[in-house]
């Protein structure tokens, strides 16, 4: 499937490659001032409710990881892009009974938040033959000290991180990766990345001493990803800022 090279087509690649030029700007100075290398940290371009063709004229200006957060529009796009050198990555909520689907095109689970998801990742990965899928715990901050079964956005509660990397860790065709985590919207982190993201590093820390090679700190969306990366994060996901500003889901 070829893109159209001219016209709109090529309208739409140089408006992505500006962006995606001022975002790789603005991973550099947030390294620079953390005084990382611009290698510790991972651009994955979030390509939610944009087209194939948009992935592929990212592809073509050197992106090879992008995330998807509704399976239904990420099965159809990654068949669409598979002859494409792209690492795939589900950040979304996932239910268990999706499971499955995702297994099929998914490099890499940002979201796993319960201990029924890892059982029903480690079967559909057997079931399907396929390698290991690398799975990051979902961490949400909103719910440390809050009562227990508190609703809100999907993630575990720090407190649950130990039992679930566990899970993780012993589940066969899984592999633990590490966190993720979200700027929470309630609670003491509330409208305090830096804060958070710091905290979400004590996690990850700690994740570590048990499970070394669980090395993966998701975290820092267009908003925040220089505080993402100040508190260390190695991945950034990064939607509006490369592809524009979303329409309104119904």
């Amino acid at each position: 499937m070829a893109v159209d090279g001219d016209g709109a087509g090529e309208r739409r690649r140089q408006e992505l490659a500006g962006r995606l030029a001022r975002v790789e700007e603005r991973i550099t100075r947030a390294c620079d001032a953390a005084g990382r290398p611009r290698t510790d940290v991972t651009l994955v371009v979030v390509t939610k409710t944009y087209p194939a063709e948009d992935v592929r004229l990212l592809a073509g200006l050197g992106v090879r990881q992008v995330a998807e957060n509704r399976d239904q529009e990420a099965a159809g796009k990654a068949a669409l892009c598979a002859d494409l050198p792209l690492t795939w990555h589900f950040v979304g909520q996932l239910q268990t009974n999706k499971a499955r689907s995702v297994v099929r095109y998914a490099d890499v689970v940002h979201s796993v938040d319960r201990l029924r998801l890892v059982s029903a990742l480690s079967s559909a990965v057997r079931s399907q033959g396929r390698s290991e899928l690398d799975c990051l715990v979902q961490v949400a901050l909103e719910k440390e000290g809050a009562p227990a079964g508190d609703g809100g956005r999907g993630g575990a509660a720090p407190g649950e991180v130990p039992e679930l990397a566990a899970a993780i860790a012993a589940a066969p065709g899984l592999r633990l990766a590490g966190v993720m985590t979200v700027a929470p919207l309630s609670g003491a982190y509330a409208g305090r990345p830096r804060a958070a993201f710091e905290r979400l590093m004590d996690v990850a820390r700690s994740l570590r001493a048990e499970a070394p090679a669980a090395t993966m700190v998701s975290a820092g969306m267009s908003g925040d990803l220089e505080e993402a990366i100040a508190a260390g994060a190695t991945h950034v996901r990064v939607g509006s800022a490369v592809l524009g500003v979303r329409a309104v889901l119904r």
